[in-house]
């Protein structure tokens, strides 16, 4: 690999968390337009029971993942890796089918497991709770650097990887 394929290889994966930032933003609109629409529809309010709690969470993690495996089955693309002019492609080059979309979105959760778990364990508050989403986070992107194309380990795991959209 050369040292130019090599640099952009390695600016890939500071292309992906600024895509991560930015679909982020883009998914809030979602979650409120879906959690709005649920909440209303349902007549439910806070503090919600423990039953409508579940529904609404998994509402929202179904909406998310439609969202995902619809662009990176048509496109390749969610409206953020547009922006940064980035692609999920198979393996091969190729789109992705269904099947992988919904397994990289499934795997992809791994990134936040191990702060869910710390904070699940210890009862943290809302600021240790974000500290050891992000310290799980950051730690979880350390074998990408270890990976000859930056891959992170749900790719890896779902033979995807992230490609530049050329200019």
């Amino acid at each position: 690999m050369s040292a130019e394929s090599e640099d952009s290889v390695s600016a890939i994966l500071a292309l992906r968390f600024a895509a991560m930032i930015y679909e982020a933003v883009l998914l809030s609109g979602i979650v409120f337009a879906i959690g709005y629409a649920l909440l209303a529809s349902m007549q439910w309010s806070y503090p919600l029971p423990p039953a409508a709690r579940a529904t609404l969470q998994a509402a929202l993690f179904v909406a998310i993942g439609a969202y995902f495996v619809v662009c990176w089955t048509r496109s390749g693309q969610t409206l953020a890796l547009k922006a940064w002019r980035l692609r999920v492609v198979a393996a091969d080059g190729g789109a992705l089918r269904s099947s992988r979309a919904i397994a990289r979105y499934l795997l992809a959760w791994h990134l936040w497991l191990p702060g869910l778990v710390l904070a699940s364990i210890f009862q943290l508050g809302v600021g240790g709770t974000l500290a050891a989403l992000a310290i799980g986070f950051a730690l979880l992107w350390i074998p990408a650097l270890a990976d000859r194309e930056r891959r992170l380990l749900h790719d890896r795991w779902t033979g995807t990887r992230i490609v530049r959209v050329p200019d």
